[in-house]
């Protein structure tokens, strides 16, 4: 069983950095992709960034390049996201999600197990 709580999220300027944590609870020590999604109003939910929490790796959508980091602290089995620049297209729920199997996937359909999400909402 995984369960997962992201934290966070906010109202900010264009610009302006945030940082979002998830919080991972495993009953299992096997790896485990990490990832997070987004969801825009009205439009559908996309991948952000991934990694594997234990033998690490990650993966950034090209539209965060640059901008947002991954990094974790498994002594807190956490997971952050670090977004800097942030820009008013970054406004969404932010998800975080985690699969088995190793690898860096992209995909919603991968991953069985999902967060409630935390509100990011950037203005101009």
């Amino acid at each position: 069983q995984v369960q997962l709580v992201e934290s966070g999220g906010g109202s900010l300027q264009a610009g302006d950095s945030l940082k979002l944590s998830c919080v991972v609870s495993i009953q299992n020590s096997n790896d485990i992709t990490l990832t997070w999604f987004r969801q825009a109003p009205g439009k559908e939910r996309e991948f952000v960034a991934t990694s594997r929490r234990l033998s690490g790796g990650t993966n950034y959508a090209e539209s965060v390049v640059g901008r947002f980091t991954l990094s974790r602290d498994n002594t807190k089995s956490t997971l952050y996201l670090q977004m800097d620049k942030l820009k008013p297209e970054d406004t969404a729920v932010y998800y975080c999600a985690a699969a088995w199997g190793g690898g860096l996937y992209r995909r919603t359909s991968e991953y069985p197990y999902w967060g409630r999400g935390t509100q990011v909402t950037v203005s101009a």
